[in-house]
């Protein structure tokens, strides 16, 4: 979802004339275009801008595994280190809006070209300048260069929502953003590969790496991406979700998923080495690890999105959060007691927690809207038509600000752990502000979405659809030698009563957004 929304030509479709851009002609609400057309040209678009996000975000995450590599020679302390990975978080944060809104007035095509190219601004000097003595200001202007890959994720998402029909757009987005958020397990596997090849003494190899696959982006968006005609910026949209108090809530409680997703995964391996200095004396101990939580939580992300289809968004993110503060209560206990196992545990599930939170909230926020436009049909203040592009247009303003607000997370987070290390030469601190934090956003999901009686309530946000009714069926039955007859499983009969056949189904029918 975006601000973005797109005024189809509903001519019928040109003749081929040998050219794939622009496109003249573009209505995936149109069953028959979409299955003759629309579809294949969606796909190609969709695989396109996946790999151009991942490279974005793995840009955007080079420092959580460069500063692994700024031993005693770079004379760089935790605490900056630590600011060393809150600068590119900040500057992704800000770009957001911008990149989203950046789309309609370039188009999708242009822009995903520009922004890709722009990657090369972080990595070609750090290619160039990472090597002891070099400044601590210039590290800090490389460290916030690489914002830009934070940008990307927000034109990607806006560029693809304009693709695909209604009923297509949580997969396809969910697809997109599954494939960005793993950029970030993906340049820790790197940096591992580089430590324990070529060692801690050659980081500018990690930016290297990542110069070949932004030219290879730009040109793949060159070659087979294309712009969906009539795109513009929703007049109004941003400005209007900004006076809505559910972009506020929501803001919050992204913050709290996403924000603590990506300032974790910033933050990980710092940790790892100051938390147990005896256990990874070396970068390459702590770059061992350093990719799990990451790849964890960016795969359990569309988990958290099907819960809260199945439950209720509100229901799934309250008692994640929940689970969050238990997470962090556990590091917190396991770091005093200096029991990695736990520990390690303990962060494992911080990260899978984000994850499932990341798809919970995300599925919230159209839920709030359409129930809000059902509520208004229903009380006759607007009429079908109009409820429903309302919906559609506040959800896509309401998901640009928390995607922006939520980003700004991993700077807290990152910022938490700095000056808890500065105070006390630990991250007991840390940990409790984010006990706090996560008892916050329950309470305020409570308040919000979950409180009997509050005004808030919404259908659809705080439970699940109902269940469908179904008629009884006979159980299958076949005849055997000597007259005698038997049912079939209940796992044959019902695929749901397998837990494998079950998992199954819910892969083969994709991630949600």
């Amino acid at each position: 979802m975006s601000t973005l929304t797109s005024t189809a030509v509903t001519a019928e479709p040109p003749a081929v004339r040998g050219r794939r851009r622009p496109l003249d002609d573009w209505r995936p609400e149109d069953p028959e275009f979409w299955r003759t057309t629309g579809a294949p040209i969606a796909r190609r678009n969709l695989w396109v801008s996946i790999f151009a996000e991942h490279v974005g975000f793995s840009v955007w995450s080079l420092w959580s595994v460069t500063v692994l590599f700024l031993g005693p020679a770079y004379g760089i302390d935790p605490a900056g280190k630590f600011l060393l990975t809150a600068v590119p978080a900040a500057l992704g944060a800000v770009l957001r809006l911008p990149y989203t809104l950046a789309v309609a007035r370039f188009g999708g095509r242009r822009w995903t070209m520009i922004s890709a190219l722009l990657l090369l601004l972080p990595t070609v000097p750090m290619t160039i300048l990472l090597e002891p003595g070099v400044s601590y200001s210039t590290l800090m202007v490389l460290a916030c260069l690489t914002g830009v890959g934070g940008g990307n994720f927000a034109s990607s998402m806006a560029n693809i929502n304009l693709f695909y029909p209604q009923h297509l757009k949580g997969r396809a987005l969910g697809l997109n953003a599954g494939g960005g958020n793993l950029g970030v397990p993906a340049v820790q596997l790197v940096g591992l590969a580089v430590l324990a090849t070529a060692g801690a003494a050659y980081p500018r190899l990690v930016p290297a790496v990542y110069l070949p696959l932004i030219v290879l982006a730009a040109l793949a968006a060159a070659r087979w991406l294309d712009t969906v005609p009539g795109a513009r910026n929703e007049p109004g949209a941003l400005r209007e979700a900004a006076r809505d108090p559910h972009t506020w809530v929501m803001s919050l409680l992204y913050i709290g998923t996403f924000g603590s997703f990506i300032g974790f995964g910033f933050a990980f391996g710092q940790v790892l080495q100051l938390q147990f200095a005896d256990r990874f004396p070396t970068p390459v101990d702590a770059a061992w690890l350093t990719f799990l939580g990451p790849l964890i939580g960016s795969l359990i992300r569309p988990v958290g999105g099907h819960f809260a289809d199945r439950l209720g968004g509100a229901r799934v993110t309250f008692w994640n959060f929940v689970a969050m503060a238990l997470g962090a209560g556990t590091v917190l206990y396991a770091a005093r007691e200096r029991s990695f196992g736990l520990y390690l545990a303990g962060f494992l599930a911080l990260f899978v927690f984000s994850g499932i939170g990341n798809g919970s909230t995300y599925k919230m926020i159209p839920a709030i809207f359409r129930a809000r436009a059902a509520e208004a049909v229903a009380n006759g203040t607007r009429d079908p038509e109009a409820a429903a592009r309302w919906a559609r247009r506040m959800t896509g303003a309401l998901i640009g600000i928390a995607g922006a607000i939520g980003a700004s997370g991993g700077v807290l987070v990152n910022i938490a752990f700095r000056q808890s290390f500065l105070s006390s030469g630990n991250a007991d601190a840390a940990y409790l502000a984010f006990i706090g934090w996560y008892a916050l956003c329950f309470a305020v999901t409570w308040v919000a979405y979950r409180r009997p009686g509050s005004s808030q309530r919404l259908a659809g946000v705080c439970a699940g659809p109902p269940p469908p009714r179904r008629r009884p069926a006979a159980h299958p039955r076949f005849d055997l030698p000597m007259g005698r007859r038997v049912s079939l499983p209940a796992v044959v009969r019902h695929p749901e009563a397998c837990p494998i056949r079950y998992a199954w189904s819910f892969v083969r029918a994709g991630p949600a957004c």
